[in-house]
Order: C-alpha cells, then structure tokens, then sequence
C-alpha cells in the first residue's frame, strides 16, 4: 500500500498513447488516498531496462522512491515511475481491464478492485495490439495448463 498517492491517468504532454489508445497510469500526491500494487524484486542490473521499458529516455516518466506498507506491516522503500507533463485523461477499456486483471491475480484488497472496476474509460472500441498479444498468451498458458 503506498499511503497519501492516488492511482490517475493521464497523456504525457496531451498525447494519447498509441499503444494503449488512452490515458496512462501514474501516481500522484494526495493526502489521505492509497495505492495499492505489487511488489517485484529485481536485480538492479535490471533498472536501465525497466526504466526504458517505462518510457525514462523519452522523458514520459520518472523514477521515484517510495515508502510502501506490506500487508504484515513492514515498510519497503520502492521505485514507481510519474509521469511527467501530463494532461489528465481517461484509459481505455482495454488498459484499464490489464489493470484490473493484475489486482485481481495478485489478491489486492476487494475494495481496492471494486474501486478499479468503477474506473471511468473513454470507450474506446478499436484494435489493441498488445492486449491481443496479452489475451493470447492467457489462452495459451491456460491450454498448456489444462
């Protein structure tokens, strides 16, 4: 839980992501609000490639340390991206979906996923490559699975 930000989307400098064809996710200030996410661990000789991964170089987000509470109470100071210049705006179905996917997978609080699920999206109903790709390589682990 990372206490006093709240989750809100956004196009960096007015763009719409083409990946994503919406807002972005990005954290943001906000006494009194929670986020709440996963943790990962990872290897620092991975953090060039998870900063370019997060759109660093391109100078859509920058990389933040945080102080988040795990649920057995004990205190990580973590890195989180924010974007930077950003012109609030709606995700996509499709992202906000990916989202909602991952609360659910990874346990996150029922309260917090009902909050997620009642995330306004701006409709968007065209193509999205990647959550086809997302979609697929679900479809696929399940009949491997099964």
């Amino acid at each position: 839980r990372l206490q006093d930000f709240k989750l809100e989307f956004g196009h960096h400098q007015g763009r719409t992501s083409s990946v994503w064809r919406g807002g972005t996710a990005t954290i943001g200030q906000s006494p009194g609000d929670e986020v709440w996410g996963i943790v990962w661990k990872m290897n620092t000789s991975n953090l060039s490639s998870l900063d370019k991964q997060e759109g660093v170089e391109d100078g859509i987000y920058v990389p933040v340390e945080v102080n988040v509470h795990t649920q057995v109470g004990k205190v990580l100071t973590c890195r989180s991206y924010q974007m930077k210049d950003y012109v609030c705006g709606p995700p996509s179905p499709q992202y906000k979906k990916v989202i909602c996917m991952g609360a659910k997978q990874n346990g996150l609080p029922t309260d917090y996923q009902k909050k997620l699920e009642a995330i306004e999206t701006n409709n968007y109903a065209g193509p999205v490559p990647i959550m086809e790709d997302i979609e697929a390589a679900i479809k696929a682990k399940k009949i491997n699975s099964a």
